[in-house]
């Protein structure tokens, strides 16, 4: 089972989604929030320590010592963000979201209503409800750039309850917003909310990561994510099923799964190797029902975000909630205005939102392949630009090609 130690460096983006009483992902209009405008998410595992029993033989001398093992309580977290974010606030830590119109001096009614504020829970109130599922992006780099295959690192926190934490300072500097907590395991988490998560058995432990070859980078907002299709499978069966029960079997076998200790949906399988190795081979298949697959084009407030499934041909997609606006593009979007070509290059003004993509950038109708303010001259020997899913461009004259100009 070889991997290419990649290291993590950097956060790219972090998700945040409602649970409801059991432990189930919520998939409402403000349920579900990804941004890229965080600090930091650490988290710190807490062990019970184990008794240690010694007893002394009449002559002093030790006759009986044991030490239990140190079993795992929790995790503990603490997550920091740029801004005060209401809407991410509210999500993290109760209370209420504070809104009005985007216009205040509008008395037609027709100004778009915004979120302009928070209010915190109320004394006594359990400010973290029934908690959140926390997923976060990090880059993997390998040899000081990205990883050539799966540049990313998932982490997943399946059910986390916050708080705010520390002192809120209004003074010559940033103010600091920070929620610190715990987290547990939850079954129901399952293949997360965009069913993308493919070790669903695993998550009743309080943290899981794996490297993936997609991030949603460039994300600031509420967001509706659609659970990806599988065209590959034929609409018939995925490796990954949802629908796994004690008792049950199925065409190929019994279910089950190779790791002691699984929790229901993923019963332990006594009759498979156990290896403590959980892979698609250790989920049993099952059907599932077909998927529409996403439109080849898309309205232009949605944004089409590629991710891998089994086979690594179908599409996640998320939809931006545009809040009274139709045209409305993602918040704390910031259109490009130019690029210019360096070792790495960049892209005007310095706060632009990358491309997400080759195709992205090639489609920009600014300095894509037929935009507007497109380069003009050939880069030369080692220039490019970065892209948001970490990959680099350069222009060969006519067109934006892959790579660093060779």
């Amino acid at each position: 089972m070889p991997q290419d130690h990649a290291a993590s460096v950097q956060g790219v983006a972090i998700r945040v989604t409602r649970l409801d009483g059991s432990g189930n992902l919520l998939s409402g209009a403000s349920d579900s929030y990804t941004t890229s405008a965080f600090i930091r998410t650490s988290f710190t595992p807490e062990y019970e320590e184990g008794d240690e029993i010694t007893e002394k033989a009449a002559d002093g001398t030790v006759c009986v010592s044991f030490k239990a093992p140190d079993t795992l309580k929790r995790v503990n977290l603490e997550i920091a963000i740029c801004n005060p974010d209401a809407e991410l606030s509210a999500l993290l830590s109760g209370g209420l979201m504070l809104s009005g119109p985007k216009d205040p001096k509008d008395l037609t009614g027709t100004s778009p209503e915004i979120v302009q504020g928070w209010a915190s829970a109320q004394v006594g109130e359990d400010p973290s409800g029934n908690g959140v599922a926390v997923e976060v992006w990090s880059r993997a780099i390998q040899n000081g750039k990205p990883a050539g295959y799966n540049p990313f690192f998932r982490w997943v926190f399946p059910y986390v309850k916050t708080r705010l934490s520390g002192d809120r300072v209004i003074e010559n500097g940033l103010l600091a917003t920070t929620f610190e907590g715990f987290g547990l395991g939850n079954i129901n988490f399952r293949s997360g909310i965009d069913e993308s998560w493919r070790w669903p058995a695993a998550t009743d432990r309080p943290y899981l990561y794996a490297r993936e070859a997609w991030a949603p980078s460039g994300l600031n907002g509420f967001y509706t994510w659609a659970a990806k299709a599988n065209p590959a499978d034929g609409g018939l069966e995925s490796a990954v099923s949802d629908d796994l029960s004690a008792g049950t079997t199925k065409a190929g076998g019994l279910v089950g799964i190779n790791v002691p200790g699984g929790a229901n949906p993923y019963p332990y399988n006594s009759g498979i190797v156990a290896d403590f190795v959980l892979s698609t081979e250790d989920y049993e298949k099952g059907p599932v029902a077909l998927a529409v697959p996403y439109p080849a084009s898309a309205a232009g407030q949605d944004v089409k975000n590629e991710s891998p499934n089994v086979a690594g041909t179908a599409d996640n997609t998320v939809t931006y909630l545009n809040r009274n606006d139709a045209t409305a593009p993602p918040p704390n979007y910031v259109a490009i205005t130019g690029v210019t070509a360096g070792i790495p290059g960049s892209f005007a003004p310095i706060d632009a939102t990358l491309p997400s993509n080759l195709a992205a950038l090639k489609a920009n109708t600014v300095v894509g392949d037929s935009g507007s303010s497109k380069p003009g001259a050939t880069w030369t020997t080692g220039q490019y630009v970065v892209l948001g899913d970490a990959s680099q461009a350069h222009w060969n004259g006519t067109a934006w090609a892959s790579g660093a100009k060779a």
